[in-house]
């Protein structure tokens, strides 16, 4: 097989898929809205997103593990995000998300969209039911770069070569790490210091942008 020519990295989370997961997850506690909100402040910047999604993860206590399921089930991919793939992986290319949502998601998720590489925060559970706990060092922005940068050099990929996408203030570490930093979708903050903004909520917009 041949090396791959470039690298494009995604967010997952209002990016690659039209939701939020830890929002989702938060349903099925009751407690969506006030997850929703803290969310939306982590997003814009205003807080510190490991201290933020640890306090959030706080809220999914006592949620049984059997709830994925329903959560999956809710999972609407972002449009264009098959054309996307399809494109990147025409044109020998690698298509990678990082995630500051979880595997218990994306591992489904994921390969059912043809990504090639994956990184999230993984959930503590217990007798079945979320302790309210992250398992390990969380995926944050600097874990975002760091993935990038890892991804690419593994594969013999030149930063020249790399495309990162994301939505939130979390997101822009890695999208200043990578040659073409894509706003998709994305709050203010974000929008004013990306490369280029995707308007519309349609993946295949990147598609002419691809090295």
């Amino acid at each position: 097989m041949a090396p791959a020519r470039f690298l494009v990295v995604l967010d997952a989370d209002s990016t690659l898929i039209r939701n939020e997961v830890i929002e989702l997850i938060a349903d099925e506690a009751g407690r969506g809205a006030e997850v929703a909100a803290a969310t939306e402040a982590a997003m814009r910047g205003e807080v510190d997103f490991a201290t933020s999604l640890r306090s959030r993860v706080e809220a999914l206590r006592g949620v049984p593990a059997t709830a994925f399921a329903r959560v999956l089930s809710r999972i609407e991919p972002t449009p264009g995000v098959h054309e996307l793939v399809a494109a990147v992986h025409e044109r020998a290319g690698l298509v990678a998300v990082v995630s500051g949502g979880f595997h218990e998601i994306l591992d489904t998720v994921a390969p059912s969209l043809g990504v090639d590489m994956w990184r999230a925060n993984r959930l503590v559970a217990s007798d079945g039911v979320l302790t309210g706990e992250v398992d390990g060092e969380i995926v944050d922005a600097a874990g975002k770069a760091r993935a990038l940068r890892e991804w690419a050099g593994g594969h013999g990929i030149p930063a020249a070569a790399t495309v990162a996408i994301g939505d939130g203030a979390n997101d822009l570490l890695m999208m200043r790490a990578a040659a073409l930093g894509l706003a998709f979708n994305a709050k203010p903050a974000v929008r004013a210091q990306a490369d280029l903004v995707i308007g519309d909520v349609d993946l295949s917009q990147v598609i002419p942008l691809l090295p």
